[in-house]
């Protein structure tokens, strides 16, 4: 099954916001595989936005994203990037329709509270740095319940 990176940013946190960010991934139907409370220092921040490292707001990015804890999971289900990047919403939150995560909660695009992975290649390698002792491999009882 198919699994995605989604990073709660630090303005999500402050902001109160993880556990209504976790409550919509459950309710559509994705397990949560794994979880982590981290404050990120400054070269795994780069390590992670390594693709963007060309762009002039790379080092704004950096400094958001270690400017206080994330929240960092692994989703899993059926089509869970491309419905997870639904869930979250456009990049720029003024783009981002009315019930998705940064429709409804962020208005800048420096501060849109939440990442997700953009592919399943760049999940599977987002898992990969962020969890490197792997995933927890369970199955919810409500499966049967989501999945034909």
């Amino acid at each position: 099954m198919e699994q995605t990176f989604i990073m709660i940013k630090p303005d999500g946190v402050q902001r109160g916001l993880v556990g209504e960010i976790i409550s919509r991934f459950e309710k559509k139907g994705f397990s949560l595989k794994a979880l982590k409370f981290i404050n990120v220092d400054r070269p795994f921040a780069e390590k992670h936005y390594a693709d963007l490292s060309a762009k002039p707001f790379f080092n704004g990015l950096v400094e958001y994203i270690v400017s206080g804890p994330v929240v960092a999971m692994v989703w899993e289900g059926k089509g869970v990037v491309l419905t997870g990047r639904k869930i979250i919403g456009a990049t720029n939150p003024l783009a981002s329709e009315p019930g998705t995560i940064r429709g409804d909660f962020a208005i800048d695009i420096g501060r849109n509270v939440i990442h997700g992975s953009d592919a399943v290649e760049s999940a599977t390698k987002e898992i990969a740095l962020w969890f490197p002792e792997g995933v927890v491999n369970w199955q919810s009882s409500l499966h049967s319940w989501i999945y034909e």
